[in-house]
C-alpha cells in the first residue's frame, strides 16, 4: 500500500516571501484609493497602512538568500542555478512586463516609449508597471549569487568582518543619499538608484547570516522588543511623511531612509522568530505557506494587472464611494486572481510539458518498431 505524500514544509526563507507578497500588493491598491475625493479624505490612515507594509522589497530579497544558502551544495554550479532562475524569474518577467506595455501601457512610469529603442528600455529598467521597478533590483541579486555564496563559505571565520564592512557600507550609501538626493530634490529624477542592488545588499548579507547562525536568542520574548522597536521605526517614517505636506505623495517614503531600514531589519527578525516557532510547533501552516511562496514571485508580476483591470471594472467606483470597503475589495480579488491565474498558468505549463513528451516517447516508439 502506497503511503501518501506529505506536503513539503516551508522554510524560513518561504515565511519571508510569502508575508512580502501577500502584504506588497496592498501598496498599489492603497495608492490608487488617494486619487479618489473620499480617499484623499482618508490619506492620514492610508500613509500609516502603506508604511507599516513597507518592509516587502527588504523581507523578499533576505528570504529568497536565506532559501538558496540552504538548497545549495557546497561547490554550486553558477550555470545551472541561473538556468533554474531563467526559468523560475526570468521569463515570468519577461512575459508580464511585455504584457504590461503591450496591453496596459498607461501604467507606464516617468515617461512612455515612442520609439522600439525606447520600448526595449522601458522593458528591462522596469518602468513598464508601476512594481516591476522591483524585478531590475532583484535580478541583480540573482546574478551576484556567487559573491553571496563565497560570503557563505566565509561566515563561520570572517562573520564580523563581513558584518562591520556591510553596516559601513550601509551607512555611507544612506549618509550621502539623504544628505545629497534628498535634499537637492533630485530622489526622483535619479529614480534608477532605487534599481541598484548595492542599496538593498545588507538583506542579502542578513539572510546569509540568519541562514547560517544559530537564532534561539529570536525565542521567547524577543519579538515584543522588536515588535516595540519596529512600533517607533514605523512612528519615525510616518513622522518624517506628514512633514513633508499634504497632500500625501507616498512615492516619497523611500527605501533608504534610516527608519525605513529600521523597520524592515524589525520586520525581518518578528517574521523569522513566527517561521521558527511554527516550525518548533509542526504548525498546519508549514505547507501553506511553503505554496504561497513557491508562487510568490510571479503573482508579485502579475498583481497590478488584475488591479488596474479590477479597477477599471468598479473598483475606483466603489473607493470612492466607501474607501475602506473598496480598498478590502480590491486587495481580496487583486490576490486571489493573482495567485489563482498564476497556479493556473503552472498548471497549463505542466500540461504542456507532460503532452510534448508523451508525444516525444510515442515517436521513438513508433521510430524503434519501423527499424525491426
Amino acid at each position: 500500500m502506497n503511503k501518501q505524500r506529505a506536503a513539503p514544509a516551508a522554510d524560513v526563507g518561504d515565511y519571508l516571501k510569502a508575508f512580502a507578497c501577500t502584504a506588497v500588493m496592498a501598496q498599489t491598491v492603497l495608492s490608487l484609493a488617494l486619487t479618489t475625493t473620499a480617499g484623499r479624505q482618508l490619506q492620514d490612515g492610508i500613509a500609516g497602512a502603506y508604511l507599516a507594509i513597507k518592509f516587502t522589497a527588504p523581507a523578499f530579497i533576505c528570504g529568497i538568500v536565506m532559501t538558496t544558502m540552504r538548497v545549495s551544495p557546497a561547490r554550486p554550479r553558477y550555470g545551472h542555478y541561473l538556468r533554474q532562475q531563467w526559468s523560475a524569474l526570468g521569463v515570468p518577467t519577461l512575459v508580464w512586463s511585455l504584457a504590461y506595455l503591450l496591453f496596459l501601457p498607461q501604467l507606464q512610469q516617468h515617461h512612455a516609449f515612442h520609439t522600439i529603442g525606447q520600448f526595449f528600455w522601458q522593458l528591462v529598467n522596469g518602468n513598464a508597471a508601476p512594481h516591476l521597478w522591483y524585478n531590475t533590483m532583484m535580478l541583480q541579486i540573482i546574478l551576484l549569487m556567487p559573491l553571496w555564496w563565497a560570503l557563505r563559505r566565509g561566515w563561520a571565520r570572517h562573520h564580523w568582518v563581513i558584518t562591520a564592512l556591510t553596516v559601513g557600507l550601509l551607512v555611507g550609501w544612506l549618509t550621502w543619499y539623504n544628505a545629497v538626493a534628498v535634499p537637492s530634490g533630485q530622489a526622483t529624477t535619479w529614480y534608477l538608484m532605487d534599481r541598484v542592488c548595492w542599496g538593498f545588499a545588507v538583506y542579502a548579507v542578513l539572510g546569509i547570516g540568519l541562514a547560517e547562525t544559530p537564532t534561539r536568542w529570536l525565542r521567547g520574548y524577543a519579538w515584543v522588543g522588536l515588535g516595540a522597536l519596529g512600533l517607533l521605526m514605523w512612528y519615525w517614517q510616518y513622522r518624517q511623511l506628514r512633514q513633508l505636506g499634504t497632500p500625501i505623495d507616498l512615492s516619497r517614503s523611500s527605501y533608504y531612509l534610516p527608519a525605513t531600514v529600521g523597520y524592515g531589519l524589525c520586520i525581518i527578525l518578528l517574521l523569522v522568530s513566527l517561521a521558527k516557532w511554527h516550525q518548533r510547533r509542526r504548525s498546519r501552516w508549514l505547507p501553506v505557506i511553503h505554496w504561497l511562496a513557491t508562487y510568490a514571485y510571479r503573482a508579485y508580476l502579475a498583481n497590478v494587472f488584475w488591479l488596474e483591470l479590477i479597477w477599471l471594472l468598479g473598483g475606483r467606483t466603489l473607493t470612492a464611494v466607501h474607501p475602506v470597503l473598496g480598498c478590502v475589495g480590491c486587495y481580496l480579488l487583486t490576490w486571489c486572481w493573482s495567485f489563482a491565474t498564476t497556479y493556473g498558468f503552472h498548471l497549463i505549463g505542466q500540461w504542456v510539458k507532460g503532452t510534448v513528451k508523451t508525444w516525444q516517447q510515442a515517436r521513438r516508439t513508433a521510430h524503434n518498431r519501423s527499424n525491426w
